[in-house]
């Protein structure tokens, strides 16, 4: 045998002993339980009337490798025995599969997962699903305290809460549209505009299902989402979300055909075919996916690549303060050029209002906002540094 083949035998006999080996060393880590707790964090009755954060549910999903994956967007404790029995022995790198068997339904426990599937890799999640961008605009959705139609807040106040947020830097502020005048939010929001002046997007929600159900209101016929639209459209809103009832696909389409203003919606879709049906009928000009609702992280990755074949922008719906994390890594995966926190209660800024949650962190700062970009914060899975004993500390005991 010639030297030239008997080393090509051997080299080909290393490579194929050293992928055997490489085989061997990659063992499944199991997760080995699920759990679900409520934290409590004290504060005065003040501050809880003032809408800070205190009270958080908290999932966490343990595993053989020592590591402990944590959510605050978590299912309660009566999805325990679902959860266990879905998970407990599974590989936790196994996503899909988890998913498939249910996971879909349990957006903040996927959250969980990929915290502990982070923390082991050393890698953020947004990070692990290709990522490159660290940052974004952020926008701040205000809802203020009392009557869910917001008719009681004086425009002058809704004024004031816009420049607040634009001299804290932000580039874009939402709010409601459930006056039972709708151009009287169109009033509100051309004073706004006028105000905060060039360069600040201002964005409205409609959340169409929801007036009859909070505020006792009809849903807006067509030609009453046409002609608010238009309204919104002279005065220079940015976009206009939920028009229409969310199992109404036609509306929003047609509407969206007849005007400039960018029409909006998908926080409260569940399935995959409600996104196929938006995208085959056109219903948006930007699809909106929730982490939690549509079944994760990984799901919103996937809705962002359905949208992004049919040229459509996806910015997924938002949150505020602890549960932002699972939001946030899902916005940088999806490729979001703005990340929302929401609900702010005014006058609340968002650290305001999301401050006695750093007691559960071993960190002086949650999240950073700069120049108007909500910064990836700097730590693996879904980029919270949690102190377990803080946690042990405020969780309720039954």
């Amino acid at each position: 045998m010639h030297n030239s083949t008997r080393r090509s035998l051997i080299g080909a006999a290393a490579s194929f002993v050293g992928l055997r080996a490489l085989e061997a060393a990659v063992k499944p880590v199991r997760i080995t339980g699920v759990d679900s707790f409520q934290v409590l964090v004290p504060v005065s009755e003040a501050e809880a009337a003032a809408g800070m954060q205190h009270r958080f549910t908290v999932v966490k999903v343990m595993t053989d490798a020592g590591v402990a994956g944590y959510s605050f967007a978590g299912s309660r404790a009566a999805a325990l025995p679902e959860l266990r029995a879905m998970l407990t022995g599974k590989d936790l790198f196994n996503i899909d599969a988890h998913l498939r068997a249910g996971l879909n339904r349990f957006g903040g426990t996927e959250h969980a997962v990929w915290d502990a599937i982070g923390r082991i890799a050393g890698q953020p999640v947004y990070k692990l699903l290709g990522s490159p961008a660290d940052r974004m605009k952020a926008y701040l959705t205000c809802v203020w305290k009392g009557p869910a139609d917001q008719a009681h807040v004086p425009l002058k106040d809704q004024v004031e809460m816009a420049l607040r947020i634009r001299k804290e830097g932000f580039r874009g502020m939402k709010m409601r549209i459930w006056r039972p005048n709708p151009m009287d939010d169109v009033e509100a929001c051309r004073q706004i505009l006028e105000a905060t002046g060039k360069g600040f997007h201002l964005m409205v929600d409609r959340t169409a299902q929801m007036p009859v159900s909070m505020a006792g209101q009809k849903v807006w016929d067509f030609e009453t989402a046409l002609k608010v639209a238009r309204a919104l459209e002279k005065i220079g809103v940015y976009w206009l979300e939920e028009p229409f009832h969310r199992d109404d696909f036609d509306s929003p389409a047609r509407l969206a055909a007849m005007v400039d203003i960018l029409i909006t919606g998908g926080e409260g879709y569940d399935k995959m075919d409600q996104y196929r049906q938006c995208m085959e009928r056109r219903s948006y000009d930007i699809i909106q996916p929730d982490p939690v609702h549509a079944g994760g992280i990984f799901m919103c990755r996937k809705v962002a690549t359905l949208a992004e074949s049919f040229h459509v922008p996806a910015i997924p719906h938002g949150y505020i303060g602890l549960p932002l994390a699972g939001w946030l890594q899902a916005a940088l995966a999806m490729g979001s050029s703005w990340q929302e926190v929401t609900m702010v209660s005014p006058p609340l800024m968002p650290e305001e209002q999301w401050a006695p949650g750093l007691k559960l962190l071993r960190t002086k700062q949650m999240f950073t906002f700069e120049n108007g970009a909500i910064l990836a914060p700097p730590h693996p899975g879904i980029g919270l540094d949690i102190d377990e004993d803080a946690l042990e500390k405020y969780r309720v005991r039954a």
